[in-house]
C-alpha cells in the first residue's frame, strides 16, 4: 500500500490552495457558460495546460447534506451519472481518505472512460465545509482505463444568509484527462459537466 508522507500537512496544503483559488477576483474569471441556475466560469490554469473551472449555484438543501452527496461515500455514486465506480483505497481519519473511482465516457465516448486516484479531505470553512481533493500518482493502474489527474480541486458550500435551508455551492475543478483528446474538446465537455452535476446534485436531494 502506497502511503502519504503527512497527511496532515498535504491536507492543510491542500485546503489552503482552494482558500487562494476562493479569493480571485472576479475581474479574473471569463464565463464558460450560464444557465439560470448556475454559472462556469474559467481562467487560465496554474498547474496545467488548461484550465481552472469555478461553478457557482445556489441548492435547495442544508450544507452537510450537500457535502454528504459530494464527497466520497455511498451516497455519492447514486446520483453521479459520470461517476461508474469508487473504492476507498486508504483511511487517515472520518473526513480524510484516498479515493479510486472511474468516469463513463463522454462525447459520444470521443472521451474514453477514466480511472482517478485522489487524496480528499472534508474541513469546517466559515460557516459552511469545505470538500477537497487532489490526484496521487498511484503506481498500480488498469489497463482498461487511462489515468487521469485532478490538480487541485474542492467544493465550498454555505449556508445562504437569509435562509440556512438553501446552500450557496460553489466548485472550483481542474482535470487533466490526459490521452489524445483535443483541449478544446476538454473544455467544452468541462463547463457542460459541472452544469449537469448542479441538475443530478438537486434532483439527488429532493429524493433523500
Amino acid at each position: 500500500m502506497e502511503v502519504l508522507p503527512d497527511a496532515a500537512v498535504f491536507a492543510n496544503k491542500l485546503k489552503n490552495t482552494l482558500i487562494q483559488y476562493h479569493s480571485i477576483e472576479d475581474d479574473k474569471w471569463q464565463v464558460a457558460k450560464k444557465t439560470k441556475d448556475v454559472t462556469i466560469w474559467r481562467k487560465p490554469s496554474e498547474e496545467f495546460n488548461g484550465y481552472l473551472f469555478k461553478a457557482q449555484g445556489v441548492i435547495d438543501d442544508v450544507v452537510s447534506d450537500v457535502i454528504d452527496h459530494i464527497r466520497p461515500g455511498p451516497c455519492r455514486l447514486d446520483w453521479d451519472s459520470l461517476m461508474t465506480s469508487m473504492d476507498i483505497l486508504e483511511h487517515f481519519e472520518e473526513n480524510c481518505c484516498v479515493m479510486r473511482y472511474t468516469t463513463a465516457g463522454q462525447l459520444w465516448n470521443i472521451i474514453s472512460p477514466r480511472e482517478f486516484v485522489d487524496f480528499s479531505y472534508t474541513v469546517g470553512y466559515k460557516d459552511g465545509l469545505l470538500s477537497c481533493g487532489i490526484s496521487l500518482d498511484w503506481s498500480e493502474k488498469r489497463p482498461e482505463f487511462v489515468r487521469g489527474y485532478n490538480h487541485p480541486c474542492g467544493w465550498f458550500c454555505v449556508p445562504l444568509k437569509d435562509n440556512a435551508y438553501q446552500s450557496l455551492l460553489t466548485g472550483y475543478i481542474q482535470t487533466d484527462l490526459q490521452g489524445m483528446i483535443p483541449q478544446s474538446a476538454v473544455d467544452r465537455a468541462m463547463a457542460s459537466t459541472l452544469i449537469n452535476f448542479y441538475g443530478d446534485l438537486q434532483k439527488a436531494l429532493q429524493k433523500a
